[in-house]
């Protein structure tokens, strides 16, 4: 284990973690929310330091990131545990920490040696991925300095409730970031994911505020937030606080985890989403986890030129010529474009 950053001594026995936005009150011999930080006679430590559950090489385009170097490869890590729990969680079984043993899982990585298998697979990037990267935070905080000094871009895809602290330290490093905006209503927030809608949407106005490069992802559910008004809701958002040159991604759920019961979003639902996307003005809306033709691909938003065309988180045809559509002359919203 290793000593935690950003947590404060409130007295003896209780300390208060400051990395997230739950900012749990943690007792002497106990965890947070995340079951990764626990006070151990007044000093947080972090459980999960090194501890590397998952470490992949990945298209850029499956974080996903459609405008952040696109074709590109992306060193991507994980390690164990979660802030949210929710319900459909794709990735449960290294996010929720239902047994302990699951601590235990993956194997020892420092960061020097991520940083020397990006090189090596010449991965342009490394991905904080898969499970949440905010309560792996001093694991990525080392690895992002590393990456930087050795010009490798760092990406985090997140939940997106992070303090406003984390982020002002990540900021100097962090290169791109993905964030889930899973619904436009607190009520479904607190009872499915077990936090809050208005932290994720004030996190996501500071990172576009801080010029990280931002996507967001919406995993649309059956009889979750799959009417037109709440889809509508998150689009306007989207659009109007955060701007319409960001990629929003439209994801299909699948039956899983606590939520074996409803059925995979339909195909007339997706589409529903991404024509109201593309309706309150957004210029690139995705739907990007099921085949669907030309659902992934990037378009002009003036004139309409297919950009990028692509198959199965790969790219099959890239037409942009020096960050510019080739028909109109128009700049194309994005970084390594």
């Amino acid at each position: 284990m290793r000593e935690a950053l950003l947590y404060q001594k409130l007295d003896k026995e209780k300390i208060r973690c400051d990395l997230c936005t739950h900012r749990c009150v943690i007792h002497d011999g106990k965890a947070g929310i995340c079951k990764v930080r626990e006070n151990i006679e007044g000093i947080l430590y972090t459980k999960v330091y090194g501890r590397t559950i998952a470490q992949h090489i990945d298209p850029i385009e499956k974080k996903p990131l459609y405008h952040f170097y696109p074709g590109s490869k992306a060193y991507s890590i994980a390690t164990p545990g979660c802030n949210f729990r929710c319900r459909f969680c794709q990735n449960w079984d290294i996010s929720q920490i239902n047994n302990y043993e699951i601590l235990k899982s993956g194997i020892d990585i420092t960061p020097e040696q991520i940083i020397r298998n990006a090189e090596q697979t010449n991965c342009t990037s490394i991905a904080y991925t898969y499970t949440e990267p905010t309560i792996f935070f001093e694991y990525s905080f080392d690895t992002a300095r590393l990456a930087k000094e050795a010009k490798i871009k760092n990406i985090y895809v997140s939940n997106g409730y992070m303090t406003r602290e984390m982020l002002d330290m990540i900021h100097p490093y962090l290169d791109a970031i993905n964030v889930d905006l899973k619904s436009y209503r607190d009520e479904t927030y607190r009872r499915i994911i077990g936090a809050r809608l208005q932290p994720v949407l004030d996190n996501l106005k500071k990172i576009k505020q801080m010029d990280i490069w931002l996507e967001v992802t919406s995993l649309i559910i059956p009889g979750i937030n799959d009417g037109p008004e709440e889809i509508r809701g998150m689009a306007n958002f989207i659009a109007a606080e955060l701007g319409k040159n960001v990629p929003w991604h439209i994801s299909r759920f699948f039956s899983g985890y606590k939520m074996k019961d409803i059925p995979p979003t339909s195909v007339k639902t997706l589409q529903m989403a991404k024509y109201i996307g593309l309706e309150e003005g957004l210029h690139y809306v995705y739907i990007d986890n099921i085949a669907l033709p030309g659902d992934s691909d990037t378009k002009c938003p003036l004139c309409g030129a297919l950009l990028i065309e692509r198959q199965d988180f790969g790219i099959t045809h890239n037409h942009i010529k020096n960050g510019k559509c080739p028909e109109c002359g128009l700049k194309i919203a994005g970084e390594g474009i």
